[in-house]
């Protein structure tokens, strides 16, 4: 399992598949999220601008995830 930074409160289920090069661009999100099952905390999910916060498990491609805070942008 690989942990995936954020450095705000949540970060976009759209913009997580960009990070994570599963996207070239957000505009791909849609179709993407429609043809590959997308789990987050173990359900199936096709919203891009589902919210994902610290402690989301997410799945796409055999791949898992964790959110979790960047400790350097804790106060």
């Amino acid at each position: 399992m690989k942990k995936f930074r954020i450095k705000t409160e949540y970060i976009t289920l759209g913009q997580f598949l960009k990070a994570t090069d599963h996207i070239g661009s957000g505009g791909e999100a849609k179709f993407f999220l429609l043809e590959n099952d997308v789990l987050v905390n173990q359900e199936k999910r096709i919203e891009r601008g589902k919210k994902l916060y610290p402690g989301d498990l997410i799945m796409v491609e055999q791949k898992e995830y964790l959110i979790v805070n960047d400790p350097k942008n804790q106060s």
